[in-house]
């Protein structure tokens, strides 16, 4: 399949891109740039405001300060969010064309070939111009042949052909999850951002990804992603926010070389932090020893002022005035250093996983169970887990995965066969969805409605979880994705559990979380389902057996 982004030579500049919220500043001063055949991957830790920068770089957002300028100016950006954006009353067709900018091309063809008709002369000129400028936008963002290429992706990810004309909002999360890959691989932009593309896809939905953004385009890429394992295959560059400046540092040659430089860069300034911090308390011990001494000659001269031999005076004086001399110069020598700051360490995540009393020898038994969702059939199922199992669920987008968890917890009814869920089983679940912070009640009334915990024991523990008070007083459904995963992991660590049912845990988690989240699950000894796409956490996480689903 031909791209015209193979061929693009669109450079983008941000200049000094400053952004706040309030009084708080989310960007600053951050500048970048994007060259063809660049894959830049954007990371820092989460609510440091790298999906704000995708959005002033695509135009989406106004900085206060600096500017962002594509060259040339015909050039088309598209991102693609984090989160599939599915309207009501909205087709997977036309969902497709709104993320991939054919449908506002469209528009804009209409409105301008509407203007060339017109019968006044005196704009004809102009009218014939824009029009140009739109037919040219339409063909280059592939609106000719798009349904044809719609069809095409779709049956290549095993979305049927009848899914186009479905209602998005009717698709299954496995559908969803390939129709927001289609988005990707139907664009033709110059440049284009991707926030979170390896969110729910599936190991072949990443292996597509990859070998599109690898191999049929060459244009420019600003990716944010925490899938380490896609991190090093794709990007030849990293951009990395800091938590405490809010400026970006750029480094080339990929994502090992970024880790490296990072893991060296860290040591060299915590090295010279000891060493500033080592000069300058041995200046002041020198200080204070000789300010001592010099306090100490002061009044031992006083003792001999009787002395009428002047001399004698004189050279006592000399012997003072040398201490205090001596204070003196080690004083300024202090006031020379160079002040070197501490390296910043900011807030980090410390995960650990409460533990109630463990339950009976089967936690959860299905026998020849069938359960239906829509016209979604799963079953008959057999299985069992046992007590302090470590199970990995796995299979293609729209297998049942998350189907087959519900079912063992009894969210679903059963069409057949048997269920049974250990008398003392208590479950602690992060569900894909993180339904539990999806409603309009404030994130501190959803946390205290679900913990059990006081205002103020809540209020604390989110804090450890970087939820503050401005997080805490806003509606759950203003989160970011990323702020509800860690309130759901607060929930988790705020409720004893013998049974972890983690259902993609890492999406939308930053590295420092995730990182921590492995070592919590490693010191986990309850029982564990664990539904992950996270190719390096499946490596990291103990796995006793593995449930494989496969395509329907």
């Amino acid at each position: 399949m031909s791209r015209r982004s193979a061929l693009s030579g669109a450079v983008l500049h941000a200049t000094d891109v400053t952004v706040s919220r309030g009084a708080t500043t989310i960007l600053d001063a951050v500048s970048l740039t994007v060259a063809p055949g660049d894959r830049i991957g954007l990371v820092g830790p989460n609510g440091v405001g790298k999906s704000t920068l995708l959005r002033a770089l695509a135009g989406e957002l106004t900085p206060e300060r600096g500017a962002v300028r594509l060259t040339p100016p015909t050039a088309t950006i598209g991102l693609l969010p984090q989160e599939p954006d599915l309207r009501p009353g909205e087709t997977l067709r036309d969902h497709l064309a709104r993320r991939t900018g054919v449908a506002a091309a469209v528009r804009e063809l209409d409105r301008s070939a509407g203007a060339l008709a017109s019968p006044d002369p005196a704009g004809a000129a102009d009218a014939a111009e824009h029009y140009d400028v739109a037919l040219q936008r339409y063909l280059a963002l592939g609106g000719a042949d798009f349904d044809s290429r719609a069809a095409e992706v779709c049956a290549d990810l095993g979305l049927p052909d009848d899914r186009l004309t479905v209602e998005a909002t009717a698709l299954s999360g496995g559908q969803a999850a390939r129709a927001s890959l289609a988005a990707v691989l139907l664009s033709r932009h110059d440049l284009l951002l991707l926030d979170e593309p390896t969110n729910d896809l599936d190991l072949a939905g990443l292996d597509r990804l990859e070998r599109f953004l690898l191999h049929e385009r060459t244009g420019g890429l600003v990716v944010v992603s925490h899938d380490r394992a896609f991190l090093e295959r794709i990007v030849t560059a990293v951009v990395e926010i800091d938590e405490h400046s809010r400026r970006a540092t750029r480094v080339g040659g990929g994502w090992t070389s970024f880790l490296d430089v990072r893991a060296v860069a860290r040591r060299q300034a915590e090295q010279q932090y000891r060493e500033a911090r080592g000069q300058r308390d041995e200046l002041r011990d020198r200080a204070r020893v000789q300010r001592q001494w010099s306090e100490n000659a002061q009044r031992h001269e006083k003792r001999k002022a009787t002395d009428n031999d002047k001399f004698i005076a004189h050279r006592r004086a000399e012997r003072t005035e040398k201490q205090a001399s001596k204070v003196r110069a080690t004083d300024r020598a202090i006031e020379r250093l160079e002040e070197v700051e501490k390296p910043w360490e900011g807030w980090e995540l410390q995960l650990t996983l409460a533990a109630a009393e463990r339950s009976g020898a089967v936690v959860a038994r299905l026998s020849g169970a069938v359960v239906e969702r829509g016209t979604f059939r799963l079953g008959p199922l057999d299985e069992e887990i046992a007590w302090g199992e470590r199970i990995a669920i796995e299979g293609p987008n729209g297998t049942g995965k998350t189907t087959l968890l519900w079912t063992m917890l009894g969210r679903l009814p059963l069409v057949a066969g048997t269920r049974q869920l250990g008398p003392a089983v208590v479950v602690g679940e992060l569900d894909q969805a993180r339904r539990q912070f999806v409603g309009e009640a404030t994130l501190l009334d959803a946390f205290l409605a679900d913990s059990g915990l006081l205002v103020q024991e809540a209020r604390s523990l989110l804090a450890k979880f970087g939820l503050g008070p401005d997080h805490v007083a806003r509606t759950a459904t203003t989160l970011s994705p990323g702020e509800r995963t860690r309130a759901a992991l607060a929930l988790l660590m705020a409720k004893g559990t013998n049974c972890l049912v983690l259902d993609e845990p890492t999406n939308h988690l930053d590295l420092p979380a995730i990182e921590q989240l492995e070592a919590a699950l490693d010191e986990w000894d309850g029982t564990l389902l664990l539904v992950t796409h996270d190719r390096r956490l499946r490596e990291q996480v103990r796995i006793d057996r593995t449930i494989t689903l496969p395509r329907p």
